[in-house]
C-alpha cells in the first residue's frame, strides 16, 4: 500500500474531524519522522507539544516495556506500586503538594473546574451552583461540552449547544478586564500562559503576575492551563515561572508521557486537592500503573537531559533567526522557548499552503487560526538541525 491507499481508507472509514497534511507517518526517532515511503521529515509540531522528549525516547520506551510486562491497569479500586512514586516525584519536580492523574488534557481541565466549584461552595461560601469562572477570549482548553462552552471559536461551538453555564469571558492579556469581571460569585480564573492553539498569542509582560495578585487579593483561585506550555516547552518547567508566578492550580498533560500514551494531571496543594472525597471524581484509567511508570520516566529525562535549558537556548536562537526573515508575507514572528508562531498577512492566502510547501521540503508544521504557522519541535533539537531547517523555512516564506 502507498500513501494514497492509506489516505483513501482513512477518508472512507474515519470521521473527518481533522484536516491533516497528506503525509502518512510510520516511524519516528528523536526529532525525525518517516513516512511509509521512507521520506524523512523534521517534526516541528511535536504532536502539539506532547513529544517534548522526542519520538520514542529510549528511556521512556524501556519504562513502558518493563511495566507493560508486569501490570498495566488496576483501576483505582486497588492500589498499585507505581502511582505513589509518581505522586512523590511529580510533587518534587513541580513544587505542588498533591496531584490527581487523569488521561486527556481536557479531563484535567474538567477536574480543575469541578475542584474550583467545590472550593467555592465549601470554603469561599458562594451559594451552591452560582459559582462563576472567568476565562479568556481565544482560549483552547479542549473540546468537551463544558470546554467549548467557554470557547470563542465558532467552529468549536456551532451546532453543539446548549452550553454549560457558569463562565464569563474577557479579552486575553487584559488583567484589568479580569479585575472588573470579578464579583461575589467568582470562584476562579482559568487562562493559558501563552495561547498556543489560539495562534501562539503571548500576553503583555507582567500580565500573569498581575492576574495572580488580583486573584489572591479577591480570594479567587488562579488556574493555569499548562497542557501545551508546561514541561519545558517555553524554556521553564512551567511558563508561569517566567513571571515567578505559582498558580493555585496548574494543569498538565501532553508531554507528561513523552508521547507514549495519554496521561494528564491537576497539580495543587493539599488545601485544595484535599477537598475531593472518595467517589466524587475519578477515571478508570486515570493513575494506571503503566501511565504512572511512563510519566515517571518522561519527567526524569526532561530534568536529567536538560531539555528545559536546551529549549531556552535553542528557542532564543531559532526565534532570533526567524525574526530576521523579511519575507513579503510575514506579519510577525513571536514565541517563547520552542513555542514559536509565524503570523502571516491576510493577503498571504492562509498558512496551510506554506505548511504544505514545508512538507515538500522535509519539515512538518501545522497552521493554526488560519494565518499562523506554529513551530514547536521536540526540546532535544540541536543548533545544527535548526541551521539545516532555516534556509528551507526562508525559502518557503518567500514563496509567491
Amino acid at each position: 500500500m502507498n500513501s494514497a491507499d492509506y489516505i483513501e481508507l482513512e477518508e472512507q472509514y474515519g470521521a473527518r474531524n481533522y484536516l491533516p497534511l497528506d503525509v502518512v507517518l510510520s516511524r519516528g526517532q528523536g526529532v525525525w519522522v518517516y513516512d511509509i515511503d521512507g521520506n524523512r521529515y523534521l517534526d516541528c509540531l511535536s504532536a502539539y507539544s506532547a513529544l517534548n522528549q522526542g519520538h520514542v525516547h529510549p528511556r521512556i520506551l524501556k519504562a513502558l516495556q518493563d511495566q507493560a510486562a508486569k501490570i498495566t491497569l488496576t483501576s483505582r479500586a486497588f492500589r498499585n506500586d507505581q502511582l505513589p512514586l509518581f505522586y512523590k516525584e511529580l510533587s518534587e519536580i513541580s513544587g505542588y503538594e498533591m496531584s490527581i492523574p487523569m488521561n486527556s488534557g481536557v479531563e484535567a481541565v474538567e477536574t480543575a473546574i469541578k475542584l474550583a466549584r467545590k472550593w467555592a461552595y465549601t470554603i469561599k461560601g458562594i451559594t451552591r451552583y452560582n459559582a462563576e469562572i472567568i476565562t479568556a477570549e481565544g482560549n483552547f482548553h479542549g473540546r468537551t461540552t463544558t470546554a467549548i462552552s467557554f470557547s470563542t471559536e465558532p467552529s468549536y461551538r456551532n451546532d453543539f449547544g446548549p452550553f454549560t453555564p457558569g463562565f464569563v469571558t474577557v479579552p486575553y492579556g487584559d488583567a484589568g478586564a479580569i479585575e472588573q469581571a470579578i464579583n461575589p460569585n467568582t470562584a476562579a480564573v482559568l487562562i493559558e500562559p501563552i495561547q498556543g492553539e489560539g495562534g501562539v498569542i503571548i500576553p503583555p509582560p507582567g500580565y500573569l503576575k498581575r492576574v495572580s495578585e488580583i486573584c489572591a487579593r479577591e480570594n479567587v483561585l488562579f488556574m493555569a492551563d499548562e497542557i501545551q506550555t508546561g514541561l519545558g516547552r517555553t524554556g521553564r518547567m512551567f511558563a508561569c515561572q517566567h513571571e515567578s508566578v505559582r498558580p493555585d492550580m496548574t494543569i498538565i498533560g501532553k508531554a507528561l508521557s513523552g508521547g507514549f500514551l495519554p496521561i494528564s494531571a491537576l497539580l495543587a496543594d493539599r488545601a485544595l486537592l484535599g477537598l475531593f472525597k472518595p467517589g466524587e471524581h475519578g477515571s478508570t484509567f486515570g493513575g494506571n500503573p503503566l501511565a504512572a511508570a511512563v510519566a515517571r520516566a518522561a519527567l526524569q529525562v526532561i530534568v536529567d537531559e536538560k531539555m528545559i535549558e536546551n529549549a531556552a537556548d535553542q528557542g532564543e536562537y531559532f526565534l532570533d533567526q526567524l525574526a530576521e526573515i523579511s519575507g513579503p508575507h510575514i506579519k510577525e514572528v513571536r514565541g517563547k522557548g520552542l513555542l514559536i508562531g509565524i503570523e502571516l498577512k491576510p493577503e498571504a492566502g492562509g498558512a496551510r499552503r506554506f505548511c504544505e510547501a514545508l512538507q515538500n521540503r522535509g519539515i512538518l508544521a501545522k497552521e493554526t487560526h488560519q494565518n499562523v504557522i506554529r513551530l514547536a519541535p521536540p526540546l532535544i533539537i540541536s543548533r545544527q538541525i535548526i541551521d539545516w531547517a532555516l534556509p528551507l523555512i526562508r525559502d518557503v516564506l518567500h514563496t509567491k
